[in-house]
Order: C-alpha cells, then structure tokens, then sequence
C-alpha cells in the first residue's frame, strides 16, 4: 500500500515526514498553486531530495513534455504526476524517454471516469481526485462508491479531502485496483507544511491496517 504525503517545500518538514517512512513525497511544480516550488526554495530541495531514500514524485499542471523532463533531471524525480490536460501523446512521449508516470483525474461523477480509456497502458497509476476550480489541494473529498464504475486495470491513488477523521471511511471502501493514498491539505498547518503530530498516528494506521491490500 502506498502512502504519498504530497506538497512537501520545507526542508525541515520533508525531513520530519520522511522519517515516518511514507513511500512517496510529492514536490508540486506549478506556479498557480500556493504549494508551488519556486526557484528561491527549489536549490535548497535538490540538494535535500536527490539521494533521498522515499520516492520522488513532482506534480505538474499543463506543462510540456520538455518542461517535465528538464525538471524530473534537475531533482532526480521518480515520477512525474501529470495533473492537468495532458493528452495520450504527451504520456507516450515520456513514457518513450522512460520516465513513470501518474495521470491525475478530477472526478464529480462517474462519467469522468471514462477519460481514463484514453490513457491505458500510458500511465503506471491514477489518481483519482475532487474536482474543482484549481488543481488539487482542494480539502473536499468526493464520493468514493463512484469509483465502483472504474474496471480498468491501471491501479490508482485516492486523493481529494483525505483528513485525520478519514479512517473510517478508508476502512470502508474496497477495490481491487486500489494502490495507495494521497495526503496533502488535509494535515497542514499552512499551505506546503505538514502538521506532523496528526500526520504521523494516521501513517501509523495505514501501514498497519493497509499493508496487506
């Protein structure tokens, strides 16, 4: 079960929530976003991040195939979380220069679950999140039963309103393609820092109640 804690930019931060052993940190490469890893915070994070011992993930919001591939280089990514209007092309293109990827899908219904046809066999995961005006880190979770319409074979990440209080509802909810969790606003203190005292219990839980699925 993989556990991503996402919008990581504080370096003493990163450090607190790696020693809780998640899998993934997720860096967000988009101006828009107050998560955003400008050039004032992002030397300081190369250095900190490219021997790191968790996985690297750098989420991005429209950006070209050569954007991406410049910055996965720069930071040693290990995947490149595609969270905008990327087409099938540009997933094929990356996959081509062999980087992983995780194709982002905002989902109020589930109609839009039916995109993700398009990008079969283009993406090692999804993510399935709330939509919303902007791009992720919304705090609002969706209705997860909508996700019983999704039969395809790329397993993928639950992401949108994930909170201390979510345990139950992660308990509840079953399916066979389901790979992991997504954490992001839902345990901060401000935009970009984790609170890590409600961080570390909820970690704790998932990896022992979840190890198995």
């Amino acid at each position: 079960m993989i556990i991503k804690v996402c919008g990581m930019r504080h370096i003493d931060n990163i450090r607190r929530v790696a020693a809780l052993k998640v899998d993934w940190l997720g860096f967000i490469f988009h101006p828009e976003s107050q998560r955003y890893v400008n050039a004032e915070a992002g030397e300081a994070l190369r250095e900190e991040i490219q021997d790191a011992p968790f996985g690297k993930v750098g989420v991005f919001v429209h950006a070209s195939a050569e954007e991406m591939i410049d910055t996965a280089i720069r930071y040693g990514l290990d995947y490149l979380q595609l969270h905008g209007n990327e087409s099938p092309e540009v997933c094929r293109t990356l996959q081509q220069q062999g980087f992983s990827l995780i194709k982002a899908f905002s989902v109020a219904g589930a109609e839009d679950l039916e995109r993700t046809a398009s990008y079969r066999g283009l993406a090692d995961y999804f993510l399935f999140d709330t939509k919303c005006e902007n791009h992720g880190g919304s705090g609002r979770s969706f209705d997860w039963s909508l996700l019983s319409a999704y039969q395809g074979e790329t397993p993928f990440l639950l992401s949108g309103g994930i909170r201390p209080d979510s345990l139950d509802a992660i308990r509840r909810f079953r399916h066979p393609r389901l790979a992991g969790f997504d954490l992001n606003s839902g345990f901060e203190i401000l935009p970009g820092k984790k609170d890590v005292e409600k961080l570390a219990p909820f970690v704790r839980t998932l990896q022992t109640e979840h190890l198995s699925l």
